[in-house]
């Protein structure tokens, strides 16, 4: 294992204590997805059990494969048997909107290695963020009129109020948290870009996971659902063939975008090539701020395939909580009070004031 220092310290307590909230008698379950699978190191959840047993915590590790779709029953008695459960494997996120068992909880983990263990995107307080996440919540849930544009050619408007859709997060807590509340799409209209890949949405396995785009592709939307595609005609074929593909395959509404959430931590620094596993990197850079991301294909959270653009402007009733990619939280007075009241996210929000 790297050496550790102070910020891998701050890191793991920051996950133990201010995230799963757990306690010396408690007990944890790990769960470490194969590094030889390119998503985890493996050390990272190696490490956290190490702090874990430190903190008089009765901690358990096991070692798990590729996500299917369909759960181990066996596994499954494994997480209801413990307090809490930490999933440093991509299983932990196909389950993210259900609730866990009363009594236990569940947290998912997007630390792939321990340099993010060090990193602000982890040792960044999480109730700090979490305040954030509320804050940007309640701006958006408040928000009579939204406009989401790129430079690509996106262009969606929503002029009915969000309010009366608001619903309950996700069941199980996410580390680092990254990303506010999924807003319904089913009042969007108008036109959506998409470039580069679709990549799945870490729900559901299917082949193939992904599709390359040669060129981009505009989804005319109407009311959260795509009614046609423009483009280049093979590449649109292609768009078309992958939709029918992923629908056919669980019986599902290929028209349907379900929702969408852009990322609001600045400390998530993923620099890894996109062409290297797009899934992969789609299902990290969520909670970079750069990126809007997009839930389409299937009638539920959070739908089947994913596309994830850069750059984006979105403006909540005329003023721009994210300027080309930038969030801008000095804007409005709910997130600005945020800022005032946890020098944490003063630091890492430090450009909005320039």
């Amino acid at each position: 294992m790297k050496s550790i220092n102070q910020n891998h310290i701050a890191g793991a307590r920051n996950l133990l204590m201010n995230c799963a909230k757990l306690q010396a008698g408690e007990t944890l379950l790990v769960i470490s997805e194969g590094a030889d699978l390119g998503w985890y190191d493996g050390e990272t959840a190696k490490y956290i059990t190490q702090v874990a047993e430190k903190m008089g915590i009765n901690t358990s590790l096991i070692e798990v494969g590729c996500p299917e779709n369909v759960r181990c029953p066996h596994l499954s008695k494994q997480i209801e048997n413990h307090d809490c459960t930490i999933f440093f494997s991509r299983i932990g996120d196909q389950d993210r909107f259900s609730h866990p068992k009363a009594g236990t909880r569940s947290v998912m983990s997007y630390i792939r290695n321990m340099d993010m263990l060090s990193s602000t995107f982890c040792t960044t307080d999480y109730n700090a963020v979490r305040a954030f996440k509320n804050a940007i919540d309640d701006i958006l849930f408040n928000a009579n009129s939204l406009e989401i544009t790129c430079s690509l050619g996106t262009n969606l408007t929503n002029n009915t109020p969000y309010a009366e859709n608001r619903k309950t997060d996700v069941g199980v807590l996410r580390f680092p948290l990254g990303v506010h509340a999924p807003m319904p799409a089913k009042n969007l209209s108008g036109t959506l870009a998409m470039d580069r890949y679709l990549a799945p949405t870490g729900s559901r396995i299917y082949e193939p996971p992904c599709l390359k785009l040669d060129a981009p592709v505009i989804a005319k939307v109407e009311m959260g659902r795509i009614i046609d595609f423009m483009g280049s005609e093979g590449t649109v074929k292609k768009v078309k063939e992958h939709y029918s593909n992923v629908a056919s395959q669980f019986d599902i509404d290929a028209a349907v975008i379900h929702s969408w959430h852009a990322g609001i931590h600045p400390g998530c620094d993923y620099d890894v090539p996109e062409s290297d596993d797009p899934d992969r990197w789609s299902n990290t850079v969520f909670s970079d701020p750069q990126y809007v991301h997009f839930h389409t294909c299937g009638d539920y959270a959070p739908g089947e395939i994913s596309c994830t653009l850069p750059d984006h402007t979105i403006k909540i009733n005329g003023s721009s909580l994210w300027e080309n990619g930038k969030l801008q939280p000095h804007i409005f007075d709910k997130t600005k009070k945020c800022l005032n009241k946890w020098p944490e996210l003063l630091k890492i929000f430090s450009y909005s004031a320039a």
